[in-house]
């Protein structure tokens, strides 16, 4: 199984513990994207977590088309813990949509400015 290598994964016990904030910063910090993958809608182990996730992406999709640097940097996707296969795919798909955008505003202002 082989992702793109410029994807850095972080673990949580549940992606109902990913706030607003995590993905914000990841961007101000000068991510490109960030991509939230918690379980299938319906089988997450404490109960509504990737409920919760899904709610908070897409409040984060929204301060960031709202702060001009574009809601698709940030998304959720749903998948079983053992479709290895599928999260390359979801992974090399994003990266992909990501690299169409071009870099983050943020870090492009960030760069000119210093």
């Amino acid at each position: 199984m082989q992702y793109p290598t410029n994807i850095k994964i972080v673990r949580v016990p549940c992606t109902g513990k990913v706030d607003v904030i995590h993905m914000l910063r990841a961007i101000e910090k000068g991510a490109d994207g960030a991509c939230v993958i918690g379980c299938l809608e319906g089988e997450c182990h404490y109960n509504t977590g990737n409920l919760m996730a899904r709610r908070r992406v897409e409040q984060a999709q929204k301060i960031l088309d709202t702060i001009g640097v574009g809601g698709q940097r940030a998304r959720m996707f749903n998948l079983s813990s053992s479709e290895g296969p599928r999260f390359a795919q979801y992974a090399t798909e994003f990266t992909a949509e990501i690299k169409e955008l071009g870099p983050n505003p943020l870090k492009l202002a960030k760069n000119k400015a210093a």
